[in-house]
């Protein structure tokens, strides 16, 4: 009797990809947003499913605010917002009008900022599907928690750049 060893995906086996959550997302058939986080930075994609292999229609990352006047971390919860801010005003010009959010193997957690991401593709107005329990309260995205402690003017920066960010032809 010969025995069989059963090898998972790659992908799976290097801890990237979740194949049946992947399944689920697709099956939507819409637009997914995939929003990653390091410990510095934060990537949100607009991201079309292709045969060929997955087909990135927008996309922004946390250190293109440096361009738009931002002076704090890029790996914070305000940084996280904007950028989902760009991603979705990035994902509108090119008529992308709805999406799911596509977390991967990142943890869930209620306020964090991968939510901050999420809500700033919302309110650039694209439509996603999310609880809005999810999302973290507007004092820790505007940055006032970070404001409390570091005695600079964080919440002055958001807005300038969120008006920027707003104002932009992309």
């Amino acid at each position: 009797m010969k025995m069989q060893i059963k090898v998972p995906h790659r992908r799976r086996r290097e801890g990237k990809t979740d194949y049946r959550k992947r399944l689920e997302i697709l099956k939507s058939g819409k637009i997914r947003f995939v929003i990653r986080k390091s410990l510095s930075h934060m990537s949100v994609q607009a991201v079309a499913y292709e045969k060929n292999g997955d087909k990135i229609l927008a996309s922004a990352h946390s250190s293109e605010l440096k361009k738009f006047g931002w002076t704090f971390g890029s790996g914070n919860t305000p940084a996280a917002y904007l950028t989902g801010l760009l991603a979705g005003k990035r994902a509108l010009a090119k008529a992308i009008k709805e999406g799911v959010l596509d977390l991967g193997l990142q943890k869930s957690v209620r306020g964090s900022r991968l939510y901050a991401a999420l809500k700033g593709v919302i309110d650039a107005g694209v439509s996603v599907p999310h609880d809005p329990e999810m999302l973290p309260p507007e004092n820790r995205i505007s940055g006032e928690h970070i404001q409390n402690y570091l005695k600079r003017e964080i919440v002055k920066n958001f807005s300038d750049v969120k008006n920027k960010i707003m104002n932009e032809k992309v």
